[in-house]
C-alpha cells in the first residue's frame, strides 16, 4: 500500500501511529482483538530486531531477522488497513489522516462521452496486416484523449465502397495505440473497409469517423 512509508526510520514511526491510533478508537471502529493485537506482537518483535540493528554490535543473522520481520509487517499492516480501516465506515476521514492512510474522493469521477474524432495513420508493417496509429484530434503525440477507455473499429472487406455504417459488420478495440488488424492469406489485395471512434470508461461513444479504406498487404 502507497500510505506505507519505505525509509525505515518513517516506516517505524508510522507503524507505532497507526497501531496506537488502531488501539484508541479500537471499541469505536469496531476492530478486531486478534488481528489488532497479532499486528502490534509483529510490530515488537520487529522494533527490537530495529533496534538491536542500529548499533554497533548487531550480527548479519540479526540483520536478515529484522528485514524478514518487516516484510512480514508491512504485509499484515496493508492487509489491516484493506480490510478493516480503508473501507470501515466507522473511520472518518479525519481519522484515516490520524492513522496516516490515504483519504480517497468518493466523488465519482465523471466520464463523459467523447466529442472528437480520432486522428489516424494506416501503415502495413508486415504481411496480412493493417496498423492504425491513432491520437486525439491535433494532438503532437499518439495515443487517447482523457476519460477515453480505448479506440473502437468497425471494418468489412468489400469490393464496393459500403453505402451504411451497418455494412462494417466486424469489431476490434484496442486501449494502446496502434491498433492492429490480422487478415487471412486468400484475403491479401482485397480492400477494407472501416470507421473509427472513441470509447469512454463507461462505455460511451464519440462521434464515427468517416469511412477509410486500405489494401490487406
Amino acid at each position: 500500500m502507497s500510505s506505507i512509508p519505505v525509509i525505515e526510520t518513517e516506516f517505524v514511526e508510522w507503524s507505532d501511529n497507526l497501531i496506537a491510533v488502531s488501539k484508541s478508537h479500537k471499541t469505536e471502529w469496531g476492530l478486531p482483538d486478534d488481528k489488532l493485537t497479532a499486528l502490534e506482537s509483529l510490530y515488537t518483535e520487529f522494533k527490537t530486531l530495529h533496534q538491536i540493528c542500529h548499533t554497533a554490535a548487531y550480527t548479519k543473522l540479526e540483520m536478515q531477522a529484522k528485514n524478514e520481520k518487516k516484510a512480514l509487517l508491512r504485509k499484515l499492516e496493508a492487509e489491516f488497513i484493506r480490510f478493516h480501516l480503508q473501507n470501515n465506515d466507522k473511520v472518518s476521514d479525519n481519522g484515516r489522516r490520524e492513522l496516516g492512510i490515504p483519504v480517497y474522493d468518493k466523488t465519482p469521477t465523471p466520464h463523459p462521452a467523447p466529442d472528437t474524432v480520432p486522428d489516424i495513420e494506416i501503415d502495413t508493417p508486415h504481411p496480412r496486416t493493417l496498423r492504425i496509429r491513432f491520437r486525439h484530434k491535433n494532438s503532437s503525440r499518439w495515443g487517447k484523449p482523457k476519460f477515453v477507455h480505448g479506440l473502437e473499429c468497425q471494418w468489412v472487406i468489400m469490393d464496393e465502397p459500403p453505402t451504411s455504417i451497418e455494412d462494417l459488420i466486424h469489431s476490434a478495440f484496442a486501449t494502446r495505440s496502434p491498433l492492429e488488424l490480422t487478415f487471412d492469406e486468400d484475403q491479401r489485395g482485397k480492400r477494407v473497409y472501416f470507421v473509427v471512434r472513441w470509447e469512454s470508461g463507461t462505455v460511451k461513444k464519440g462521434p464515427v469517423s468517416d469511412i477509410f479504406s486500405a489494401i490487406i498487404p
